[in-house]
Order: C-alpha cells, then sequence, then structure tokens
C-alpha cells in the first residue's frame, strides 16, 4: 500500500497524505488536487473506490423532508424542470416517517454518482444538528445547494426567503384591518426559518402597534407544520384572545381555520388567517387563503444555477441568496370585529398597503 501511495503521490506531484485524504473522502482537499489524484490513478491503471469514481453527467439528487406539503412538491418540479432544460436527470429521494434519513439518502446518492445534491429544508435548518455532515460530503467532491435555513458552519451557496420581510407583510396587513391582538403559529423553535420569523414578527408587532417583547412573547406559539400543528396553535391562540393568526404554513393555516369554526368563530368574519407558501390550489380553499407567496419558481432556479456553477468548476460563494416574498390577499382576512367594512367607508381590505 505504501508503495502504491507513493506512485499516486509522484504521479500527481502531491504528497502521499493528500493521496490518502483523497481516498479516504477527507476534506480539505482543493478540487484540482483531488481531481490530479483520481486521474493519477487512472493513469496508473488502479480502480477508483466506488464513492470516487467518475459521477454520471446527467443525475442530480434532489433531498426533500417529505411530500404531504404540498410546498415540496412545487420545488421538485421547479428545480426538476429546470435541471432538465440544462440536460440533468434529477432524482428525487423523499425522507418519510420510519424510512431513511438524509444522511441515508445523501449516502445513496453519492453511490450511485450523482454529479450534484440540491437539499430542500434539510437538517441544514436545524441548528442542534451536527452540521460536520456537510464537511464530510463536500469531501467526497459532491456540490451541493442548501434551500430554507442558513448555517455559516456550512461553506456552500444557500437560497432563502426573506422571512422577516414576509412577517412584516402580514402584520402590517393585519393591523391595515384593525387586528390589534395577532398571534404566530409555527414549527419547533430549533429551526432557522422559525427563529427568523419569530424576530419578524416581534419586530412588526412592536413597530406597528408599539407591543412590547414580553407580551408579543405571548403571542408565538410553536406546534408541528401540519394541519393537526395548525389546529393546536390555533386554538391556544384564540384562547389568548387573539383576533388573528399568521401561520408558517399553508397546512398550518387550514389546520387555524379548523380551529376558529370549532370554536364557533367565521372566518374572516370573527377570525383571520394568514398562510404561507402559496401552495398549489390553495387559491381555491374555503374561504380563499390570504398567504405569503414563497418565490419558489425563483429560488428553485437560482439554486440549479448555482449547482451548475459548481458542477462546471466554478466555486459558488458561501453566501445566501435571499428573495422577497409577496403577499397575496384573498378572502381569509378581513376586518377586525367591531371595525367598519369597506362599503361602509374603511380601508379596501385588497390594500395591506394603507396604514
Amino acid at each position: 500500500m505504501t508503495a502504491r501511495l507513493a506512485d499516486i503521490a509522484a504521479q500527481a506531484g502531491v504528497s502521499e497524505a493528500t493521496v490518502s485524504r483523497v481516498l479516504n473522502g477527507k476534506p480539505g482537499v482543493a478540487a484540482t488536487t483531488r481531481e490530479a489524484v483520481l486521474t493519477a490513478l487512472d493513469i496508473l491503471g488502479y480502480e477508483r473506490p466506488a464513492r470516487l469514481r467518475r459521477r454520471s453527467a446527467g443525475l442530480v439528487g434532489l433531498i426533500t423532508p417529505e411530500l404531504e406539503n404540498p410546498i415540496f412538491p412545487a420545488f421538485a418540479q421547479v428545480i426538476g424542470q429546470a435541471l432538465t432544460r440544462q440536460g440533468y436527470t434529477p432524482v428525487l429521494a423523499t425522507q418519510t416517517p420510519g424510512g431513511s434519513t438524509e444522511d441515508e439518502l445523501t449516502g445513496m446518492l453519492v453511490d450511485r454518482g450523482v454529479s450534484g445534491i440540491i437539499f430542500v429544508s434539510g437538517l441544514h435548518a436545524d441548528t442542534t444538528a451536527d452540521m460536520e455532515r456537510y464537511e464530510r460530503l463536500r469531501g467526497h467532491g459532491v456540490p451541493f445547494v442548501l434551500i430554507n435555513g442558513f448555517s455559516d458552519q456550512v461553506r456552500a451557496p444557500f437560497v432563502s426567503p426573506d422571512d422577516g420581510a414576509a412577517m412584516r407583510l402580514a402584520v402590517t396587513h393585519l393591523v391595515s384591518l384593525g387586528h390589534r391582538r395577532i398571534g404566530l403559529a409555527l414549527g419547533p423553535a430549533r429551526f432557522v426559518p422559525v427563529q427568523r420569523k419569530t424576530a419578524g414578527f416581534l419586530r412588526a408587532l412592536r413597530d406597528e402597534l408599539g407591543t412590547g417583547e414580553a407580551e408579543a412573547a405571548e403571542l408565538v406559539e410553536h406546534s408541528l407544520y401540519t394541519l393537526e400543528g395548525g389546529q393546536a396553535a390555533a386554538t391556544a391562540l384564540i384562547g389568548r384572545g387573539c383576533t388573528a393568526a399568521i401561520c408558517a404554513s399553508d397546512m398550518m393555516a387550514l389546520g387555524a381555520i379548523r380551529a376558529a369554526r370549532q370554536r364557533g368563530l367565521s372566518v374572516p368574519g370573527e377570525f383571520s388567517v394568514i398562510g404561507f407558501d402559496d401552495s398549489p390550489l390553495i387559491a381555491f380553499t374555503d374561504p380563499p387563503l390570504t398567504t405569503i407567496r414563497q418565490p419558489v419558481p425563483a429560488m428553485g432556479q437560482a439554486a440549479v444555477r448555482a449547482l451548475l456553477e459548481e458542477i462546471g468548476g466554478t466555486p459558488a460563494p458561501h453566501s445566501e441568496f435571499v428573495f422577497l416574498p409577496e403577499l397575496v390577499v384573498r378572502g381569509s382576512t378581513a376586518a377586525a370585529s367591531g371595525i367598519a367594512s369597506p362599503i361602509r367607508g374603511s380601508r379596501p381590505v385588497q390594500d395591506p398597503t394603507q396604514g
């Protein structure tokens, strides 16, 4: 083995230690150096380790947490179409309860020689997760891009919506309709998007209504990103006197509407609800959902561009591409109970910019 390492090192013009790092998938080796070692293996007639064999130019992995939430199929469609237009074939890998983990799916994609991987709302968004897993992936020479959830510990391009701006849009809209007791329903506090939405919500309440931090904190309810989670969170917020709720996903918003109706409240007559994502078909719910539109097409295409640049040999910067969301006003928000309707002279519901 020593002689073999020496031969490879001499051919590649690097140290034996560097050869060892490349063969064992260790991080800290420049892409050009790694390629020189692999080329030396080919020239000398050595077989590359399975994980280091030439990657298919046609395969790109896409890992999503699940497909029940409509936002993830929406991302998959946009990313898949963008990859196909560039001559690549997307390989969708989805986590399921009791099924494969993100690490296992990543390993399977690496073993199949994908050219790169796009992660949507993965462990990179969890502040309690070990980010070393992404450094190990980089050590295998696999480029990757991460959507939703920034970490300064991961050297890769990130793509995110502006969660703070999203909360500002939602709060401003509800305040313009006369709401003064506004709640926020979102997922577990350990996730980066949750922390950003919470911070943006608290700032918006302070700026728009002068709400103190302690009082505002009582209006934040953590739950699960599911219909049932939204229902539980909204039930708690209604119990605290909220006349409106901003939800961190459209699925949670549907649960919030169910919670209001179970309490005998009409939506939007007595309780207003705003979702997040603008998932497919959400405009056809009863009532049609007012929501924050996550710019999925722009975000998905940006992720693909960044990944293909890395695959092409141009390293993308360790930075975050942030996209502005949009408020889509539909039928689930209205003037707070006791506030004059637009017909009687108050501000139009459709114009959230009026304050």
